[in-house]
């Protein structure tokens, strides 16, 4: 069993995870970064991208990086960049990133980005606010990392761990795959996978921090009917300050998991999708379509059962 990939933060913090940051970009000094190494796989077969593309994205690439510190490992179908030594750069990328894609491929998402996308690896918080805002004017919003659709790039504070950055890697593979994907289940996915591992060959979520947040909203009423959750625009899911809509997402879907019906729910919902854009139709058809109230009553009784602890020692 793969370890847990760890997620650096305090219990009942809830993370704004922001997915569409917009920012004028501008070129950085280039002329050290020209020296920067590009350590690429021994194979790029797998890949949807040819070495010629990836050699012309990193020529771009280049103009924005700031300084020759910074190292270039290609990691199909990403690119990351990092302000550490080439080798601990290339130890994130194979132990993390390459085992996140594969797994993730597995068991949901046949296609790649349709483009070739960055991941900036920057290693303490001082880092990651200054070449945040230095490179693409953001001001971040949460202090662990985001995936900025706008400069198609993941761009992360490693220092807090790998969590936040596999949680990042769902989305643009989500937007790739499931275009119509509601918000529910392309954060309750990424939040599922934020502290994970692999069991039985397949990526695995474990129990989280989210947990002891989400029991208190069921002890104070405050959990959404199963069909109102799933039936929510972007504004109002993304609206919740506190993140329980992130935290009942992420814990239905681990119910799921641990039923055995995340996959096959995921693949339903993806074929039905036209006649059933919320997901919800499909979410009663997996479960047996059963009275959706009373599994709701039986699903927060499951969720206050929970023990994270216990949970993460397994996984260890």
């Amino acid at each position: 069993m793969r370890a847990v990939i760890p997620f650096a933060l305090a219990l009942f913090v809830a993370v704004a995870c922001s997915t569409n940051h917009v920012a004028n970009q501008r070129n950085m000094p280039h002329a050290a970064a020209a020296i920067t190494e590009v350590s690429f796989p021994s194979s790029l077969a797998a890949s949807s991208f040819t070495q010629t593309q990836f050699d012309q994205h990193i020529v771009e690439l280049r103009k924005r990086i700031p300084s020759n510190s910074f190292s270039i490992v290609v990691q199909p179908p990403f690119v990351v960049v990092g302000d550490e030594p080439k080798e601990v750069v290339k130890q994130h990328a194979e132990e993390t990133i390459k085992w996140a894609v594969e797994k993730l491929k597995q068991d949901y998402f046949p296609k790649d980005p349709v483009d070739i996308l960055d991941i900036w690896l920057f290693k303490d918080a001082a880092s990651y606010e200054k070449h945040a805002w230095l490179i693409f004017k953001d001001k971040p919003t949460t202090p662990y990392g985001y995936y900025s659709r706008a400069h198609k790039a993941l761009i992360m504070n490693i220092s807090t761990g790998g969590g936040t950055l596999v949680h990042e890697i769902v989305h643009p593979f989500v937007e790739a795959n499931f275009a119509s994907c509601p918000s529910w289940l392309n954060e309750g996915l990424g939040s599922l996978y934020e502290a994970c591992g692999e069991q039985d060959g397949h990526i695995h979520g474990f129990v989280n921090w989210r947990l002891p947040g989400l029991q208190q909203a069921i002890k104070d009423g405050r959990i959404r009917p199963f069909e109102e959750l799933t039936s929510m625009d972007p504004n109002t899911f993304y609206s919740d300050t506190r993140g329980v809509n992130y935290a009942q997402s992420r814990y239905l879907l681990y119910y799921l998991q641990e039923k055995g019906l995340l996959a096959d729910f995921y693949r339903l919902f993806h074929a039905q999708q036209k006649n059933d854009p919320t997901g919800y139709k499909s979410l009663v058809s997996i479960l047996g379509s059963p009275n959706m109230d009373r599994f709701q009553k039986s699903w927060q009784k499951y969720v206050l059962k929970l023990n994270e602890e216990f949970s993460l020692r397994l996984a260890n």
